[in-house]
């Protein structure tokens, strides 16, 4: 029997990674363990780690600190508890301290600091880890203020573009108009990423206070979530969420006693991933089909129903209230050059070690790859890192110690975007991986414009033409004029970076295609 006061608190992920690979089963198993054992314990349900390839990763409170064991399978649980797991006792599948899991201490959690460590859904919980520190600050400032001290972090866009926030906050806050929104474009759709979603399901609050702080800050009173509908437990988590944060008065007519009124919810898309771009989902969040719009006007000055409307990713209103909380310094102080602040990498692909790593802008991909990744799962040598996504470079191994910065990336025909890293091995073929990226924009082009529409279609023939060698030079000249048309010419991202992963593939990985490669190719 447990014969402390207090119940042993065990912590099993409610994480749609970790309940892919069994977690709920876990989490039912030690329950039940548990209770034939006579010990009293409160089971936690929390958001991942991120260290994916140790999920179920399951925690267990001791005075030392958490203790973490994992991969954990129903199969294990009896001898866990056999070998007194539930006060930290040693176990094969033990790994210590979490916080000493060299894949976890090396890391800078700023916008991660609680994904893991609480109850998604308890308010005292977020509230207990500094949880509305940042929003009980933005109450007592005027929007001019707010808005001065997210331009003075120099938190940037978290996706392509990589925009200067406080910039696109002061045009909303001085358009004219009493009908002002905040957009949280939550249509996490690129290969590889899915630290959105960890956050969305793991610290709902976190959002959901970063984007009453953007109300504060532009005058708004209304928000939306724009969720993708392949994320159920997210919507879920962040319905229940909301109407928790309304009924302590963090929401709604008198936000955290401003006498200011904030209104959040969320609207599932249908499945588009031109419904990323930020015009195409305004389209759908009005019902409509979503269609890229032309610009100008820009959002900022004529968005959701032709109103003046803020539009930033998750990552982008996460990091808000913690600069509200500590500061612009505080976070401007991470990074390097014009990339300030930290960037949560997701390492997926042919790896030992995937999972989400929160650093500051200047690490490179050698680090994440081999001491944060491990290397490949394969026990290949890395060939290629696709980086940002289905549109991003394909980036070889000779520039893996580039500094993972935005200027940086941008100067070598790369992006950073939203994080995300596709690992190859060498057995790739990187031809076929670029026809995969031009005619995944063929398949998801709005097909307002031309250069996008038809340029896409034809290039994944001229393709198929340079790989079966007919008439290679004539279709490699042709399938650069294409993508110069493409880079010049198409409406938005999803038509102007499809051209990205090709010419990336053909410039440093020559051979593939047929053609000779030439000593200094870059």
């Amino acid at each position: 029997m447990n014969t402390s006061t207090a119940p042993i608190r065990i912590y099993v992920p409610i994480d749609s990674g970790a309940l892919s690979v069994g977690a709920g089963d876990v989490a039912r198993h030690i329950t039940a363990e548990a209770a034939a054992r006579g010990i009293d314990i409160q089971l936690v349900r929390n958001g991942s780690r991120g260290l994916y390839w140790l999920e179920p990763l399951v925690e267990v409170d001791t005075p030392a600190g958490r203790m973490a064991y994992g991969p954990v399978t129903p199969e294990d649980i009896p001898a866990l508890f056999d070998a007194g797991f539930q006060t930290g006792g040693m176990h094969r599948l033990g790994h210590g301290l979490t916080e000493h899991i060299p894949f976890l201490a090396g890391q800078e959690r700023l916008t991660f600091r609680r994904v893991g460590i609480t109850d998604p859904l308890s308010l005292d919980d977020y509230i207990a880890h500094d949880g509305f520190a940042g929003l009980r600050q933005a109450v007592g400032m005027d929007g001019a203020a707010i808005v001065k001290a997210v331009t003075d972090s120099g938190l940037r866009g978290r996706g392509g573009a990589a925009f200067p926030t406080g910039i696109k906050w002061n045009t909303v806050l001085h358009a004219a108009g009493p009908t002002k929104y905040v957009v949280c474009n939550a249509d996490e759709g690129d290969s590889g990423t899915f630290s959105d979603r960890m956050l969305m399901e793991g610290d709902p609050y976190c959002l959901i206070e970063g984007m009453a702080i953007a109300g504060l800050a532009v005058g708004a009173t209304q928000g939306y979530i724009y969720l993708r509908s392949e994320y159920p437990h997210a919507f879920q988590t962040l319905q229940e969420a909301i109407r928790r944060a309304r009924e302590a008065g963090w929401l709604g007519s008198d936000v955290a006693g401003s006498g200011r009124s904030f209104e959040l919810e969320v609207r599932l898309g249908a499945g588009a991933y031109v419904c990323g771009e930020e015009t195409a989902m305004l389209e759908s969040l009005e019902g409509k089909r979503g269609v890229v719009r032309f610009k100008p006007p820009l959002p900022a000055v004529q968005g959701l129903f032709g109103k003046p409307t803020v539009i930033n990713n998750v990552m982008s209103l996460a990091a808000v209230p913690l600069i509200l909380a500590r500061g612009p310094a505080y976070y401007r102080d991470y990074g390097m050059g014009r990339s300030h602040g930290t960037l949560p990498f997701q390492l997926a692909g042919n790896l030992r070690h995937p999972g989400l790593v929160e650093k500051a802008f200047g690490i490179t991909l050698r680090e994440l790859l081999l001491d944060y990744g491990g290397g490949t799962a394969s026990g290949r040598p890395i060939r290629a890192v696709q980086v940002g996504g289905p549109l991003g470079a394909f980036v070889p191994e000779r520039q893996f110690d580039v500094p993972l910065d935005y200027e940086t990336y941008a100067a070598m025909g790369a992006m950073i975007g939203h994080g995300g890293l596709v690992v190859f091995d060498d057995s790739a073929d990187m031809a076929r991986l670029a026809r995969y990226a031009m005619e995944f924009c063929a398949v998801e082009s709005c097909g307002k414009c031309t250069p996008c529409r038809i340029g896409s279609t034809r290039g994944v023939e001229v393709i198929d033409r340079i790989i079966a060698n007919e008439k290679r030079e004539a279709n490699l000249a042709l399938l650069d004029a294409l993508c110069d048309t493409m880079l010049n010419g198409s409406l938005c991202a999803l038509g102007g970076m499809a051209p990205y992963p090709v010419k990336s593939a053909l410039s440093h990985f020559p051979e593939d295609f047929g053609i000779a490669a030439t000593a200094n190719a870059e």
